[in-house]
């Protein structure tokens, strides 16, 4: 059991909770909701001993094994495997004891430790640890890879894969969706459902709330209500409480006025597309929910371009990937790496498309492609007259200009706005009075992803990309960009974790799998379906290529081909040394650009720079320079990015090789 009584907490000049009270049985799991900065991550320091509240007790059952998922992961040179095993510190002590017993010559000891390994289960511990790590998305060659060769969301799974394997009676999990893909999360969400602890779980994801949790913790006015049910549910009774406080009566009736003219609009639009009548029952149920997020912070509209084109864009027999690298004298020196092929698309107005596909399949690819931001292999791209792209990338935040304001940054984009016109549009986002003002770098990631997203909506675009844009948006912002975008009049191009999003945005899935793009006839549950169907189908492919390999007898064609793979392994280590000198000399060039950049902008970020006539001449040279080192920065990202997927892909090869010689 846990339980809250009467607690304060105060961070800094901030009282995150007051006389706060919540119980918790063992075995329950439960969703923790708030607004950013609410003090989620609080509470859990405050159960991990790691604060002390000001006032009130914590009380705990006592001998829980308590599993915590760390914020950040060193980049060790440790297997990933090994690094996920160490999660279990008994095991591994077990194992260390056992070794010592053997080394000692101690048979009576060697016995006892074999007994407890076995009640540790740890003889299954690392096949354990590779159906976590597989399951979230790793490949089987992965397993072995040291922990640095992973990016930085890459090496997050592989922390919330330690977790997991942690033996635990309570789990505490603080955004694990956050760097997980689709399939990733639908497995992880299976997972958590039959966890047999209490589970305690800070997520922005309703539908993800929806299927683990069967009660809801809200922060809210520094204060913790307990809900019992699932996060719609707490909708429901939140709705209801909020009906009864006639103070709320006339901005209800507004909200529900607003919803009512997206349901009639779409309704009138709707085909027979299963995703299509998917969406008008979502909107039906955005009616019904509205008034728990009667008092958001956030609502804000997303406003169409005046003009549009028909069609908005075309990608005819297009090749999309990454172009292989040139040697000095022009000549090419790796192939191109193609992710998509034989790309037919049309982009009509209207049009509200979701992008459904494995991790690594190509979906951002497809996307910048859209964007023009990356280059054709071949085919053509022709963008109407009219087209305006409003583009939010995974990496938007960092291109947030961190040493300036939310105000100057809109100013940037429009010097003739007025100045209420901007804070009022600002407003919308959150960013109310002084926050207009406040500098980026002391900003929060959910507070740089709204302005991120603030950014694309002043441009007035009429098609809008957008790839994992809920990422760092709490629950109340994440509502309010679903509500803002189902009244989008504009095309949709939408990549999402996120299944409330999409199923209350888009109208129809296109499918990328395979290196092709194509309609997915169907919802999000027959897109889980066709998952599933498709591992069961990779795995007997698994097991009769094992089993094939097993019943051949050796021939001289089997020792000649076993040579010729040899031969290939070694072609193709070699081939990796200089890929992976190209990938590190791309990433001290990016290091290199940053640091420019960041000096250039923080002279740009001087207001006298804009008003002082006598500066001109330098203003004009310092935009220059930033022009400059930002080409530089993109083309070392691009380098960087080309090699990375090279050397995976040769990396593969290399494994297969080596698994078909073994």
């Amino acid at each position: 059991m846990i339980a809250l009584r009467q607690v304060a907490l105060q961070r800094g000049t901030q009282t995150l909770l007051e006389n706060a009270d919540v119980t918790l049985n063992n075995g329950v799991k439960a969703g923790i909701i708030g607004a950013n900065g609410a003090g989620k991550s609080s509470l859990f320091k405050l159960l991990l001993g790691e604060l002390a509240p000001d006032q009130g007790d914590i009380e705990m059952s006592g001998g829980q094994r308590i599993a915590h998922m760390a914020q950040e992961v060193d980049a060790l040179d440790r297997p990933i495997i090994e690094y996920v095993l160490d999660g279990d510190i008994a095991l591994r002590q077990a194992e260390a004891d056992l070794q010592a017993a053997r080394e000692a010559g101690e048979a009576h000891r060697e016995a006892e430790l074999h007994g407890l390994i076995e009640t540790l289960d740890g003889y299954r511990a690392e096949s354990r640890a590779a159906q976590l790590l597989v399951g979230l998305g790793f490949m089987q060659a992965d397993l072995t890879r040291p922990l640095s060769a992973f990016s930085g969301g890459w090496r997050m799974r592989v922390n919330l894969a330690r977790t997991l394997f942690m033996p635990s009676d309570l789990l505490l999990l603080d955004e694990p969706t956050n760097h997980l893909d689709l399939d990733a999360l639908l497995w992880l969400e299976q997972w958590l459902t039959r966890y047999p602890g209490t589970l305690l779980l800070i997520s922005h994801d309703r539908d993800f709330l929806d299927a683990v949790c069967d009660h809801i913790v809200h922060m809210h006015h520094k204060t913790l209500e307990l809900y019992r049910g699932n996060y719609s549910q707490f909708e429901r009774t939140r709705a209801e409480k909020l009906a009864l406080q006639q103070a709320e009566a006339a901005k209800q009736q507004a909200r529900r006025e607003e919803i009512e003219r997206f349901i009639a609009r779409f309704k009138a639009q709707a085909t027979k597309a299963k995703q299509a009548q998917s969406r008008v029952k979502m909107l039906e149920r955005m009616e019904d929910i509205a008034i728990a997020h009667v008092d958001s912070p956030f609502h804000f509209t997303l406003p169409a371009a005046d003009k549009t084109s028909r069609p908005l864009l075309v990608l005819d027999q297009a090749r999309l990937g990454y172009r292989g690298k040139k040697g000095d004298e022009g000549a090419q020196d790796s192939a191109d790496n193609v992710q998509l092929d034989n790309v037919n698309i049309t982009l009509l107005p209207g049009s509200r498309i979701g992008l459904l596909g494995p991790n690594g399949a190509g979906k951002s690819t497809l996307i910048k492609s859209l964007t023009g931001e990356l280059e054709l292999l071949n085919g053509k791209r022709v963008p109407g007259e009219h087209l305006a792209i409003g583009y939010f990338a995974q990496h938007q935040l960092e291109s947030l200009d961190v040493s300036s304001t939310p105000f100057v940054h809109v100013q940037r984009l429009s010097p003739t706005a007025s100045d209420q016109e901007i804070r009022n549009f600002l407003g919308g986002f959150g960013f109310k009075g002084d926050d207009a003002f406040g500098t980026v770098a002391t900003f929060s990631g959910g507070e740089k992803a709204r302005l991120a997203l603030a950014l694309v909506a002043w441009q007035k675009p009429n098609l809008l990309l957008l790839d994992e844009p809920t990422n760092h948006l709490d629950l109340e912002m994440r509502e309010a960009l679903t509500q803002a975008l189902a009244g989008f009049e504009g095309t949709v191009i939408l990549v999402s974790h996120d299944r409330h999003l999409l199923r209350a945005t888009v109208d129809e899935f296109w499918r990328v799998a395979d290196h092709r793009v194509e309609p997915f006839d169907g919802d999000l549950e027959d897109y889980r379906l066709w998952l599933k169907a498709r591992l069961e189908e990779s795995r007997r492919d698994s097991r009769g290529e094992k089993a094939e390999r097993q019943n051949q007898q050796p021939s001289s064609d089997s020792r000649e081909a076993r040579k010729a793979s040899r031969k290939a392994a070694a072609e193709l280590r070699e081939k990796l040394r200089p890929l992976k000198k190209q990938r590190d000399q791309a990433e001290k060039a990016m290091e290199s650009a940053q640091l420019a950049l960041e000096a250039v902008e923080q002279v740009l970020a001087d207001p006298t720079l804009y008003t002082d006539s006598t500066r001109k001449a330098e203003l004009t040279k310092t935009l220059s320079q930033q022009a400059e080192t930002k080409a530089r920065l993109d083309e070392a990202e691009r380098q960087w990015l080309s090699a990375e997927e090279s050397l995976e892909t040769m990396e593969a090869e290399l494994l297969a090789s080596e698994g078909a010689e073994s």
